[in-house]
């Protein structure tokens, strides 16, 4: 995968304008995850919600033979905006223990809710893995 980012454009913080991606290989489509652990239950704030999200994202990954490295593309759905930008350092900490230094092109919306009303993220991945 290369990353593009005209030289000219100022480098985005936290995700990237886009890649390309040539050549054979395997695509990973997950359905939006959101912040529920393994019991369904959800931790009341925002930033341990993202947490659990994307925990969950990583294992899905690597029942597919992928990693965060090979991520194309996330999609982020979010019901506060106040929330989120309230929680910044704590979703920031959780990037860094799940996908460490990667920044995928990603896309951020604010919703009016979700399907389960205790969810306050849902994270949508697309990955592809290049053929060995």
């Amino acid at each position: 995968m290369r990353v593009l980012q005209p030289a000219d454009w100022s480098k985005p913080r936290g995700f990237s304008h886009g890649v390309v991606v040539d050549g054979p290989g395997k695509w990973i489509v997950l359905a939006g995850q959101t912040g529920g652990d393994e019991k369904g239950d959800y931790a009341p704030d925002l930033a341990s919600q993202a947490g659990a999200a994307l925990k969950r994202i990583i294992r899905l990954l690597a029942e597919a033979g992928a990693g965060p490295q090979h991520i194309v593309r996330l999609t982020w759905y979010l019901t506060s905006k106040s929330e989120y930008e309230a929680a910044g350092a704590g979703i920031g900490a959780a990037w860094k223990e799940t996908l460490g230094r990667n920044f995928p092109p990603s896309t951020l919306l604010y919703i009016g809710g979700l399907v389960d009303e205790r969810a306050k993220v849902e994270i949508e991945v697309t990955a592809f893995v290049p053929a060995a």
